[in-house]
C-alpha cells in the first residue's frame, strides 16, 4: 500500500497492478496493516481522525474522529481488530474496536521514544506513563483490555521500552542523561539493573536477539554492550574504532567506476538509454588491505542531539550476526559474529549510511546510503545494484517483504520493489 496526498493505493506485490484505491478525508500522514492484512488504517494528523478501509469488501469503511481530543498517533492492536490512537499533549490513549464498536481509555500515557511495546505472541501490551512527576508501567491483557499490572519504575526520566522476543521480560531504559536499563518480569518484579558508567550522555539505542537470550545495547560512547538472560551481566563489548587493524575482519570498500562505452556505437544525440548509462557512475567492492582507516567526524559539543555513538543496531533473523552503526563514522556498517563475539566484516560506504534491515529469512543484510544504489551483505560476499530508472532516485529507507523475496526502497516521492531470486538448494 502506498498513498498519494488524500488517495490510498494497494497493489499486487508481485505485478504492482493497482487492485483497490481508496479516497480519504485529508492528506494521509500514516498508513498501517493490521496483522492478518484485512484492513489498512490511514491516519489523519491534523484532522484528528483515522479511515479504515476493508479489503474483503471495499464499500465497508470506518472513521474514527477524535474531536477536539486530537491526535499524534495511531497504531493496531495485534488482533487486527482494535485502534489504538494517543490524543494531543498524551492526555490518554483510546482502544476502539472494530467488531463490539466499544471504546476504553488508558490515561496518561508518557510523550517518549517508545511509549508502548507489545509482547510478539500478541497477549500483552505496556504503556509508559507518567504522572505526579514519576515514571509507571501498566501492562495489560489485550483480548479485553484489562489492567494485569501496574507499578512504577526506578528512572529519572523513562525514554523507551521493549519487550523480549519471548515475552518474559521487559527492558526499560531511561533518558541519555541517565546510563540506566532496567528488567522487569511480567508480573512487574525488576529482575535487574545494568548502568556501564556515570556522569555522560548514556543509552542511544537497544536491541533484543531473536533468541531473547541477547541484549544488545548501543551508547554515546561508541560501544555496544551486550548482556546475557541468565544473570543481566555484561558479556562483550563491542568497541568501534576509527582504525581496523585485526587481520581477520574483512572491510569491503566501495569503490566507483565509470561505465565504459565503445565509442564506435556512439551516435549524436545519444539515445535515451544510453544517455543515462554514460552519466551514472557503476560502484563495487574491494577488499581492503588491513590497517584501514575510516573515515571519523568529530561531533559538535555545543550542539544539542550530538551526531555520535551508536545509533543502529540489529540482530539477523538466525542469531548469528549484530548489525551496527556508529554515527561518528556514519559511512560504515559493522557486522559482528555473534557465536565468536568478534568483529567479522566492516562495509565501508562512499555516502553516509541512511537504513539498513536484514532479510527476515536468512542473514542478508539490505544497505542504502541516500543514492540510486542498494546493497546487500550476506556471509557468502556483498554486491552493490543499480536502482534502473531516469531520473535521481535517491534510496533513504528500504523494507523487507515478509517471504525475503523482495524489498521495497524507498526514495522522498517515489518508490520500487527489488526482487530477488530465490537459491533452489
Amino acid at each position: 500500500a502506498s498513498c498519494v496526498q488524500y488517495r490510498l493505493v494497494v497493489r499486487d506485490v508481485n505485478t504492482l497492478q493497482i487492485l483497490q484505491l481508496y479516497t480519504c478525508l485529508d492528506q494521509i500522514q500514516y498508513i498501517e496493516w493490521s496483522s492478518d492484512s484485512l484492513f489498512i488504517l490511514c491516519a489523519m494528523y491534523k484532522r484528528g481522525v483515522v479511515q479504515v478501509w476493508s479489503l474483503e469488501q471495499p464499500d465497508w469503511h470506518c472513521k474514527i474522529d477524535e474531536g477536539s481530543a486530537g491526535l499524534v498517533a495511531s497504531c493496531w492492536s495485534p488482533d487486527g481488530r482494535h485502534i489504538l490512537n494517543t490524543t494531543e499533549f498524551h492526555l490518554r490513549i483510546t482502544v476502539w474496536s472494530l467488531c463490539t464498536k466499544s471504546v476504553s481509555y488508558i490515561k496518561y500515557p508518557k510523550a517518549c521514544q517508545q511509549g508502548v511495546a507489545f509482547t510478539k505472541d500478541g497477549r500483552y501490551m505496556a504503556v509508559a506513563e507518567r504522572r505526579d512527576c514519576k515514571d509507571f508501567i501498566s501492562i495489560f491483557v489485550c483480548s479485553d483490555w484489562q489492567l494485569l499490572r501496574h507499578f512504577d519504575t526506578e528512572t529519572q526520566d523513562l525514554f523507551g521500552i521493549e519487550w523480549a522476543p519471548n515475552g518474559c521480560v521487559l527492558a526499560v531504559w531511561d533518558t541519555c542523561l541517565e546510563y540506566k536499563i532496567l528488567l522487569y518480569s511480567l508480573d512487574g518484579r525488576l529482575l535487574s539493573t545494568y548502568r556501564a558508567y556515570e556522569w555522560s550522555l548514556g543509552i542511544k539505542s537497544i536491541a533484543w536477539s531473536p533468541s531473547s537470550q541477547f541484549l544488545a545495547i548501543g551508547s554515546y560512547d561508541e560501544k555496544v554492550r551486550i548482556l546475557n538472560h541468565v544473570t543481566w551481566k555484561k558479556i562483550t563489548e563491542f568497541e568501534h574504532p576509527a582504525t581496523i587493524a585485526n587481520t581477520k575482519t574483512i572491510v569491503y570498500k566501495e569503490v566507483e567506476k565509470s561505465p565504459s562505452v565503445e565509442t564506435e556505437r556512439l551516435s549524436f544525440p545519444p539515445p535515451r538509454a544510453l544517455a543515462s548509462s554514460l552519466f551514472s557512475t557503476q560502484s563495487k567492492y574491494d577488499v581492503s588491505q588491513v590497517p584501514v582507516s575510516l573515515q571519523y567526524i568529530k561531533p559538535a559539543a555545543d550542539r544539542a542531539n550530538p551526531k555520535m555513538g551508536i545509533g543502529m543496531l540489529a540482530f539477523s533473523p538466525d542469531n548469528c550476526f549484530l548489525a551496527t552503526k556508529n554515527d561518528n563514522i556514519p559511512n560504515a556498517v559493522w557486522i559482528w559474529d555473534i557465536q565468536k563475539l568478534k568483529l567479522f566484516v566492516v562495509l565501508e560506504q562512499l555516502c553516509a549510511i541512511q537504513s539498513f534491515q536484514w532479510d527476515p529469512r536468512q542473514p542478508r543484510l539490505a544497505v542504502c546510503t541516500g543514492n540510486s544504489k542498494v546493497y546487500f551483505w550476506s556471509p557468502a560476499g556483498c554486491v552493490s545494484v543499480q536502482v534502473p530508472g531516469e531520473g535521481d532516485f535517491q534510496i533513504v529507507s528500504l523494507s523487507w517483504h515478509a517471504s525475503g523475496d523482495s524489498v521495497v526502497l524507498l526514495s522522498k516521492e517515489n518508490f520500487c520493489v527489488c526482487y530477488l531470486e530465490r537459491e533452489e538448494v
